[in-house]
């Protein structure tokens, strides 16, 4: 086993633990067991980072067994540089999840807790995946232990939410079913994703392979408009779970972009780009408006979720070292900033059970440490130079104006959209005169609190301030991905 293995399957098998400890007795055990493991987890990652080779564009850390003979299904992982840092970062928010849960869940805390670990080993296997269908398997995987942390530990529409989840994500991945099928089928037994980027199709047939991958691949970023199922989830969700949904799962889709849709269709990518970028340029406009309405503080963070993330598919769609580079860039900082928002919406739930903005008022009075974090996150929300929100936005937006000044113009106007939203609610829960008895009698962070507080503080503002590690590792993955998206796949 090499270190990937390890990654994936070290907190599968810490979940399995825990699942085996029994309910409620063991609850503290439960907990530190949880802690470790998902620490240990993230140790394991790290040398996957400190050992990667930039200077080269080849998968590394390559692990390949046979699993599934008949049809020549192996067991294949590696990493580039698109995929290498989505993998300590899914490692780093469980950690975040898991201390941050500590005196939260109080019930069935082993079963959460599993749940977190075995989800994290699992999202870790769709970004190392190498195989199309080991991708389809962990791909689906995902759903199980996200349904149930809906479903179980949600709020009072639980039920109805992780439906809607599981479906919406599930019918979109039906199809994409069916295009690996295809793949497997036209390249003579093979699901090595290797051998389907040789493959020459017609133009026909990419267009469909095209589609059907959009489809599951846009319902999980998600695109506009397939992205209704997201606010409701949000809602719903316990605060851990929305932040994993928010920081990694939305991230599976955008990297099967960058994993099957460009490099084994680039024609048909080339041809519809101007499709997923009217797309993507609605969700950055229309949705930020649609955030700005909102009245529930979860709501109002996942509209701006999908905005940023029309963010991600926009500066796929340019083809260009920068955009490409901006969008990755997005999706990783995206990931601190979207989990740190609604751990900090969290705080406030657990000690006031409400998520309503007019129920709030004058924070800053009485939790001054944890009104000074939240203002951090909100920046970093609204892309404030120096925070981990601007370099990505900024990247695509200057790529955006390379390619068409007025997809650039638009792309812009985010800007305004997401300070206009975040520090409007900002400006109505945090200042202002004590709005109330209960704002009245809140408590400022404890200690855990303020540790996963200032954790994730740290993160925004190296990736604001020092960018230069994470574009390092993927510059040369981004420009081999665009040398072949730029080789006709069509039959010669």
């Amino acid at each position: 086993m090499g270190l990937l293995s390890v990654a994936i399957w070290l907190p599968i098998l810490v979940g399995g633990v825990l699942l085996a400890l029994g309910r409620d007795e063991y609850a503290g055990t439960v907990r530190w067991i949880a802690l470790l493991g998902a620490i240990a987890s993230c140790l394991v990652t790290i040398p996957l980072i400190t050992g990667f080779d930039v200077a080269s564009a080849a998968m590394q850390f390559q692990e390949k067994l046979p699993w599934i003979d008949r049809f020549k299904v192996f067991y294949h992982l590696g990493v580039d540089g698109i995929a290498v840092w989505f993998i300590p970062l899914t490692a780093f928010i469980t950690v975040i999840v898991v201390i941050s849960a500590w005196q939260v869940i109080t019930e069935r805390v082993n079963q959460y807790m599993a749940a977190f670990l075995i989800l994290s080993g699992l999202m870790i296997g769709v970004f190392a995946a190498l195989d199309g269908m080991l991708f389809y398997v962990f791909f689906e995987a995902t759903l199980i232990p996200m349904y149930l942390i809906i479903g179980i530990w949600g709020g009072p529409n639980k039920i109805y939410a992780a439906f809607k989840f599981f479906l919406y994500t599930l019918l979109g991945s039906l199809l994409m079913l069916v295009a690996l099928i295809y793949l497997y089928t036209v390249s003579g037994g093979s699901f090595a994703l290797a051998d389907w980027y040789k493959l020459p199709l017609s133009g026909t047939a990419q267009t469909l392979l095209f589609f059907a991958f959009f489809a599951a691949f846009a319902v999980k970023v998600p695109m506009w408009p397939v992205h209704t199922w997201l606010p409701d989830v949000h809602v719903e969700a316990p605060t851990g779970g929305s932040a994993v949904l928010a920081a990694i799962m939305l991230k599976l889709g955008a990297y099967g972009f960058l994993r099957f849709s460009l490099p084994i269709l680039p024609d048909a990518s080339h041809e519809w780009a101007w499709l997923m970028i009217a797309l993507s340029l609605v969700a950055v406009i229309y949705v930020g408006l649609v955030a700005m309405v909102q009245q529930d503080m979860k709501k109002l963070v996942a509209y701006s979720s999908v905005a940023h993330m029309g963010f991600v598919t926009l500066g796929f769609f340019v083809f260009s070292d920068l955009g490409m580079s901006g969008s990755i860039v997005q999706m990783i900082a995206h990931g601190f900033v979207s989990a740190a928002m609604f751990l900090a919406i969290g705080v406030l739930y657990d000690r006031v059970h409400s998520r309503e903005i007019a129920d709030y008022g004058g924070v800053v009075n009485t939790m001054p440490k944890f009104a000074a974090f939240a203002l951090l996150f909100t920046m970093a929300n609204a892309g404030l130079p120096g925070t981990a929100g601007f370099v990505g936005e900024w990247m695509v937006i200057l790529a955006s104006v390379k390619a068409n000044f007025w997809i650039g113009l638009l792309a812009a106007s985010a800007l305004i959209f997401g300070a206009a939203y975040s520090l409007w609610m900002y400006k109505r829960v945090y200042l202002g005169p004590v709005g109330n008895d209960n704002v009245k009698n809140l408590i400022d962070l404890n200690a855990r609190e303020f540790l996963v507080m200032a954790v994730l503080a740290v993160a925004v503002l190296f990736m604001g301030v020092y960018p230069k590690p994470f574009t390092d590792v993927m510059d040369a993955s981004v420009a081999e991905l665009l040398r072949h998206v730029a080789t006709s796949k069509l039959p010669q």
